[in-house]
Parts: C-alpha cells; structure tokens; sequence
C-alpha cells in the first residue's frame, strides 16, 4: 500500500472515528505495511464497537504475537473462537485455533 493511501485511510477513519468499519480496514493494510502498534490501536476500537465474527480477533492476536504480547495474543485468539463459534463459523474457530497450537 502508498504511503498517500494509507494517508487517506487516516483521514476517513479521522473523518468518522466511530466508523467501526473504516478502522477495520485501516488496521488490515497497517497490518500489511508492518504497523503493528498502530494496527493494534484501530483493532481494539474496531473490536470495542463491532460484533466482530472472528475474524478482527484472529486479526488482533496476530498484531499482539507480532508486538511479543503473547497473553494478550492468547486472550483475542480465545475471544475470536468464542465469536466464531457464536456466528457458526467452524473454519475460522479452526484457523484461530491453530494460532493458539503456535504459541
């Protein structure tokens, strides 16, 4: 991703902060672009305000285990499971679990 797109991601999600979806976006290209302290931050947002299904969980705990905070890679992986396993999502609880196995 340009620096001048992630620059206009920054900008909507500076926008509209309550834009749960927006931040979820953002936080999967700062992913990509190696950003993880602040792909954390907009996961957390992104996670306090949206009923996620699994996958922001799985997202976050890959952000966290890349920062070296294992237990709290730990604590979204269990949460993402519990999602998945609430929205009827046996892959995704299978993906997160095999995170879990890594750690």
């Amino acid at each position: 991703m340009t620096a001048s797109r992630l620059d206009a991601m920054r900008a909507m999600v500076a926008k509209s902060p309550t834009n749960a979806l927006a931040r979820f976006g953002l936080a999967n290209e700062l992913l990509k672009a190696e950003a993880f302290g602040e792909a954390r931050e907009h996961l957390e947002a992104y996670l306090a305000s949206y009923d996620d299904e699994g996958n922001g969980w799985l997202r976050l705990g890959e952000v966290c285990a890349r920062l070296g905070d294992l237990p709290a890679a730990r604590a979204a992986w269990e949460r993402g499971m519990a999602a998945a396993d609430r929205f009827g999502h046996p892959g995704m609880r299978a993906d997160i679990e095999a995170r879990l196995d890594e750690l």
